[in-house]
């Protein structure tokens, strides 16, 4: 088994951004199992199933095949052989992994993949149950949030350097509505593991994120005594 870190947290609390920057600096290879539940969501809007549908979406889900792929550092989601990397990036795309994240098949059909990755790597895994459902035994758990405010105020940035059109109080409440969704379905929802450290980050810059995140894991190293050939680790 590799050295595994999970960091959960809630929609626009920065966990992918930190989580990618944090692996690339320690060595680690990142999953960012949100961009699978994007893929399967996306996918089903283009075949015009109902994400709503449990039926239809876990029937579809368990024909999918949602890989990951590394070129040039940077990683790639293929559904089906094909590269949509780049169009799961949406905020409808988001809303569609909420919903088909809630139905069990659709976890079990990708938890296999991700257990192999960190079974056989040093990962750096983020989502919402990485600590509590996905990696349970992980040797290192953050949990990364902040207000609601201050995330909406962080998506609207990135609208604004996309140069897309945004409404602040439609973002806002659209992410109240994510938390509520997440935190309240009934399989995996997102919630802190007991063991996971809190780290608030609603007046912290990135940086300052990226530096705890990064210190945080090479503590747990220094306490591990796994020793993983498959990277060269930095202390």
């Amino acid at each position: 088994m590799g050295f595994n870190v999970a960091i959960d947290g809630p929609a626009g609390s920065g966990k992918s951004t930190v989580a990618r920057m944090a692996a690339k600096e320690l060595h680690f290879v990142y999953v960012d199992t949100g961009a699978m539940y994007r893929a399967i969501g996306y996918a089903c809007s283009e075949r015009g199933i109902d994400a709503d549908h449990e039926e239809a979406v876990s029937e579809a889900a368990e024909k999918m095949d949602v890989t990951i792929r590394y070129a040039d550092g940077e990683q790639h989601i293929l559904l089906d052989g094909k590269d949509v990397s780049s169009v799961i990036r949406t905020e409808k795309a988001g809303i569609l992994a909420s919903k088909v994240s809630r139905y069990p098949a659709v976890r079990s059909h990708l938890l296999g993949l991700q257990r192999k990755l960190a079974s056989e790597s040093d990962v750096l895994m983020d989502g919402r149950d990485i600590g509590t459902c996905v990696l349970p035994d992980a040797q290192v758990k953050i949990f990364l949030t902040a207000a609601p405010e201050i995330r909406a105020k962080r998506r609207c940035r990135d609208y604004e350097l996309k140069g897309e059109p945004y409404v602040y109080e439609e973002v806002l409440q659209k992410i109240r509505e994510r938390d509520a969704q997440d935190m309240n379905r009934s399989v995996a929802p997102l919630k802190q593991a007991e063991d996971a450290f809190l780290l608030d980050t609603s007046g912290l810059s990135l940086e300052e994120v990226l530096e705890r995140v990064v210190s945080l894991v090479r503590r747990g190293m220094q306490k591990d005594n796994t020793v993983s050939p498959s990277v060269s680790r930095q202390s």
